[in-house]
């Protein structure tokens, strides 16, 4: 992807249809944001050991969260994204979280990715992404800076033969 706010990240698509599609950046972490932070901020308790990093989920909408998580009961205004692959934005997750009674596997961003009708057919066409199924274990159990390598070697593409030039043959 020659756009520099994607180069090396992996979105995974959480709706798409014929108004457009949205998706969260899954290997971007925010050098300037914090999950402390983030529940500090909230006034909400701060679990012990170590908090997963905030992900820059996109560049629209920056300041609105959003939760995606894996689960066999999701909350109630939860969106299921896969089976057992869910997307929230609701506050109260969070709070769950915060009291160690959230999910064990989530990913917390703020922004997303979004296109418009047609826009993302339109990349696709131009040969702008690739696109391979998503996958529990990168999603949630993989190091965000192997993530875009993993991603594509688990399809058998390896990302080294891609330069910067798109199009198709």
């Amino acid at each position: 992807m020659p756009d520099p706010r994607f180069q090396e990240q992996v979105i995974y698509i959480c709706a798409h249809n014929e108004e457009g599609a949205m998706g969260l950046v899954i290997n971007n972490p925010n050098p300037e944001i914090t999950l402390f932070d983030v529940l500090h901020g909230s006034n909400l308790n701060i679990p012990e050991g170590p908090l997963p990093p905030v992900y820059i989920g996109g560049p629209v909408d920056v300041d609105a969260g959003f939760i995606l998580y894996t689960t066999e009961t999701p909350d109630r205004y939860a969106v299921e994204v896969k089976p057992g692959i869910y997307l929230s934005r609701d506050s109260r997750l969070l709070e769950d979280i915060s009291l160690g009674q959230g999910p064990q596997h989530f990913l917390f961003m703020l922004g997303y990715a979004g296109w418009g009708a047609g826009q993302l057919e339109g990349e696709l066409m131009d040969n702008s992404w690739l696109t391979v199924p998503g996958d529990i274990d990168i999603l949630f159990h993989t190091p965000d800076g192997e993530k875009w390598r993993k991603s594509a070697k688990v399809y058998g593409i390896d990302i080294a033969a891609f330069g910067d030039v798109i199009g198709s043959a």
